[in-house]
């Protein structure tokens, strides 16, 4: 009897967690497939390389790709040498005292911040009082500041994953701790560290907060020439013309819509490709 009621209680809780997830993975498949079937007759070369026509009711979305991949590169540029920092210091320097203690719940915290409140900071702090102006580098900038907990929590978790004695082994040997940390344990690390970063870079390339004061425009006539011009964004051109376009063709809509899906998507693919080579050529 008490088996039986065992066998019955491990079947329940399996066909409960499978329904649990499929009520994940289901609205997901059909957002996917939505978006897929009204967007892809709209997916062109013309599409992809074009200039907006016509009020956005025509032509394509190439100045958006390209301001969007300026983006991701300029949070890349700024968030990844100080996330990295950041963690090693947490990691392998800091101490555990109170000092170490505030830092990791103000990071904590900063993970939980809206990202409208990161683009209000970044109009105040590089738009107006910094004078960057509605641009690039005042884009880029906040959504680094943005990242910034993810790719070091990441990071440090990639750290902590190293065994311990690498790091003995090589203190032995009479290697410093900052050279301990630099060939010992950095390479090491290095595919966590990457798919933290790539994951962190994934939803800074879909936020439309942040940009929204920063530096994305309604409509540009020519691609920007400097980190100190405006540029237009997947993220907010879809918001545009979804919102403030009246008579935009679904499929545009749609179309735009799978193309930052896509670029998301391929980010993600991107970090899970690292993490499985990198993950066979471990020793431990």
């Amino acid at each position: 009897m008490i088996r039986l009621n065992s066998r019955f209680t491990e079947k329940f809780a399996f066909t409960f967690l499978f329904l649990s997830t499929l009520l994940i993975i289901v609205p997901v498949f059909l957002i996917l497939a939505m978006i897929i079937k009204g967007g892809f007759q709209a997916v062109s070369w013309e599409f992809l390389s074009a200039y907006p026509r016509l009020g956005m009711r025509a032509g394509g979305i190439f100045p958006a790709i390209l301001g969007t991949v300026y983006l991701v590169l300029g949070t890349l540029v700024f968030s990844l040498p100080v996330g990295i920092l950041a963690a090693i210091y947490l990691s392998e320097y800091a101490k555990d005292y109170g000092f170490r203690r505030v830092i990791e719940v103000a990071i904590v915290n900063l993970a939980g911040v809206p990202s409208v409140v990161y683009g209000l900071f970044g109009l105040g702090l590089f738009v107006i009082f910094l004078k960057f102006g509605a641009s690039i580098l005042a884009g880029s900038l906040t959504l680094a500041i943005m990242s910034l907990p993810v790719i070091i929590t990441a990071s440090r978790e990639a750290l902590g994953t190293v065994p311990q004695s690498f790091r003995e082994v090589s203190l032995a040997l009479g290697a410093t701790k900052w050279q301990t940390v630099r060939r010992a344990v950095l390479p090491n690390a290095l595919p966590g560290i990457l798919t933290g970063t790539i994951l962190a870079l994934s939803r800074a390339a879909g936020e439309t907060a942040p940009i929204l004061f920063t530096v994305a425009a309604f409509y540009l006539p020519r691609l920007p020439r400097s980190i100190f011009d405006q540029c237009m964004a997947l993220p907010y051109h879809l918001y545009v013309i979804s919102t403030q376009v009246p008579n935009v063709t679904l499929s545009i809509q749609y179309g735009t819509a799978l193309v930052l899906i896509l670029l998301v998507l391929s980010m993600n693919i991107v970090a899970v490709v690292i993490r499985a080579r990198f993950r066979k050529r471990k020793l431990w």
